[in-house]
């Protein structure tokens, strides 16, 4: 595992995924918490109702999901961490607030306890929100850093890693999680964060009054000609450098002729289908993508030198496959099995398509 934060204490907590992310916001500094009740991720915003109120921070249950986002957006030009989270269908009503945050270069962290749809659907686990958070979600060209824990000990690593990146950027970012890792709960370690990881309201971009200075100006509507296309290179050139935070994890890479690929819980299960697998003498392999946007292509092609193929596992019908076939540019067969609507692919299931491969 590359670049991972660790978080270091002697004593564990057992904590619902939902809870332990909002426990490591507070950690990472964040003070100002708006959002909607939605399932499977209701604990995050019941947790931070409580512990705001502990820490004199801010949190407002608003009366949508399009008013969090914009509430984010005006604590963020202020220059506090801030952060939201919802499900599939509210994040989905939250884009068009994520791209005029990308689109000022503000820092926001985004949560989305993925459910299954289309539509409302209902409250089981799915990752068919893929697309959506790596594509940059919303209008414009842009793009979130989308990171996809699997346990709930690194959904509290990567969200106060989340608040350091948005800072870093000054770009949205994302966590991923599912509703399996929202709900579980596990032991997790927390620990204390140094100085500099709590409020940032100290850019030269913050708006925090002008007096003695000159005036600062943040905004997404560019109309001067020439003016835009000049803010849009400034915004890819940061995202080219952004593409430096690739994040991954391997599993019996150096000899597997089938390699696995699966993100967030769905990578756990197909962890047990190797184990299994290898202990039958079938050499298999597992490549967890921590980090989904930026994607780890180049390792993904550097594997596809020797492995004979790929099998992209997912609880959806095929989204980050296409990414994977992309970075495998027809070197090796890339295989696809998954379900959607709730449905989740068990063990026996995966191992069927495996020696159906082989």
């Amino acid at each position: 595992m590359e670049n991972m934060i660790k978080i270091w204490s002697m004593n564990k907590t057992l904590m619902k995924g939902n809870e332990a992310i909002g426990e490591a916001a507070i950690l990472a500094g964040c003070r100002h918490y708006f959002g909607y009740p939605i399932t499977p991720q209701n604990e995050i915003t019941a947790y931070m109702a409580k512990r705001m109120a502990e820490i004199g921070g801010t949190f407002i249950q608003s009366e949508s999901e399009l008013a969090a986002i914009n509430m984010v957006f005006g604590a963020a030009v202020a220059g506090a961490p801030a952060m939201t989270s919802s499900s599939s269908p509210g994040i989905s009503l939250k884009q068009e607030g994520i791209s005029y945050l990308a689109g000022c270069e503000l820092p926001a962290v985004i949560v989305n306890i993925m459910r299954a749809g289309p539509g409302l659907g209902d409250i089981t686990p799915s990752q068919s929100d893929y697309f959506q958070a790596t594509r940059g979600g919303g209008h414009g060209d842009y793009y979130n850093l989308t990171l996809a824990p699997a346990n709930v000990q690194e959904a509290v690593e990567l969200t106060i890693l989340a608040f350091d990146m948005a800072f870093k950027y000054r770009n949205p970012v994302l966590i991923l999680g599912d509703g399996l890792l929202g709900q579980m709960a596990e032991p997790v370690s927390l620990g204390m964060r140094n100085a500099e990881c709590g409020m940032r309201n100290s850019g030269d971009w913050v708006l925090d009054g002008c007096k003695g200075r000159e005036p600062r100006m943040i905004r997404s509507l560019i109309l001067e000609e020439g003016a835009l296309e000049r803010h849009n290179l400034k915004l890819q050139e940061k995202f080219r450098k952004m593409k430096d935070e690739i994040r991954w994890e391997g599993s019996n890479l150096s000899d597997a002729e089938v390699v696995l690929v699966a993100f967030g819980t769905m990578a756990r299960i197909c962890k047990s289908v190797i184990n299994e697998q290898r202990g039958k003498g079938l050499k298999v392999g597992l490549l967890r993508p921590i980090t989904l946007w930026p994607f780890p292509q180049s390792k993904i092609k550097e594997i596809a030198e020797k492995a004979r193929a790929f099998l992209v596992v997912e609880m959806n019908y095929g989204q980050m496959v296409e990414d994977v076939r992309l970075a495998v540019n027809g070197q090796v067969p890339v295989h696809f099995f998954g379900r959607g609507g709730g449905g989740i692919p068990t063990p026996d299931e995966i191992s069927a398509k495996l020696k159906e491969i082989i």
